[in-house]
């Protein structure tokens, strides 16, 4: 794909940050209709009607993506209303930090796997079979997480849910090769800090700049087009991957905590 030219784009946690850049570049690119999923009903008005001041044709609806029930309420009316999407952007997600001990209510811990990983997979199932059926290219985006290729403290629910949409979203990339739908490629994309305000007061490991929403959604936009399976920003979350891999446990838990410094990155956490 060169562009989404002509397109339906849906996209998640699409009020604001980088949702809401993705939005734009898909209205800059002529889609044919985006599609804004939102919980805040406020922000989303807000981005809904700057975008279509920019000339696209967009639709916004409010609906908490930690209910499969309301997924699959919203997911029909995207059918009846606009079109089936070629294009699935699984953007929203949240965050709490602090020991699991500690600072993990059983609703924070529900919330947290509802929206970052299983909301990516209802919302992406009640669209996969027409996307299959197309005879053009189709394409899934997931935002994962660095912190879902290395642990870190302060982050375990979060690591858990990012660990987990990783995976299952490399795993619906072979089914849909093994199973010859070629059309429809997936792309993961697993960068470490951005700063868009979610990880407000993080601090960005050894040789890990924190990036800017403007060049992350560039980058992930990019390896979506490619279909690119996975892709990891800046380089050294590769490097700290691969390295975590030839290391004994131990080893690598001084080389992360000590040399990277990444067990300390999550401490002077605030959050948005």
């Amino acid at each position: 794909m060169d562009s989404v030219a002509g397109l339906t784009v849906v996209i998640t946690g699409a009020a604001r940050g980088m949702g809401e850049m993705y939005a734009h570049r898909a209205v800059s690119e002529a889609a044919a209709h985006v599609v804004l999923l939102d919980v805040d009903s406020a922000s989303l008005e807000v981005a809904a009607s700057a975008l279509r001041a920019a000339g696209g044709s967009v639709a916004s609806y409010v609906v908490d993506l930690s209910s499969r029930t309301a997924i699959a309420a919203v997911a029909e009316r995207i059918r009846i209303e606009v079109g089936d999407p070629q294009v699935v952007i699984n953007n929203a997600g949240i965050i709490r930090s602090g020991y699991f001990w500690d600072n993990e209510p059983i609703g924070d811990i529900e919330a947290t796997m509802q929206i970052n990983t299983l909301a990516a997979m209802y919302l992406t199932r009640e669209f996969l079979p027409a996307m299959i059926a197309s005879t053009g290219p189709a394409r899934i985006l997931n935002i994962a997480s660095a912190a879902g290729t290395i642990s870190n403290p302060r982050m375990s629910v979060y690591a858990a849910s990012k660990w987990a949409l990783i995976g299952w979203g490399d795993s619906l990339r072979l089914e849909l090769i093994k199973a010859g739908h070629r059309n429809v490629m997936v792309t993961t994309f697993a960068p470490s800090y951005i700063s868009t305000g979610m990880f407000a007061g993080a601090r960005g490991p050894l040789l890990t700049p924190i990036m800017t929403p403007e060049k992350a959604t560039t980058a992930a936009w990019s390896a979506m087009l490619r279909g690119k399976p996975l892709l990891m920003k800046p380089w050294s979350v590769g490097f700290a991957r691969a390295v975590k891999g030839l290391l004994p446990t131990r080893a690598w838990d001084f080389v992360a905590g000590r040399v990277f410094r990444v067990y300390g990155s999550m401490d002077e956490f605030t959050g948005r």
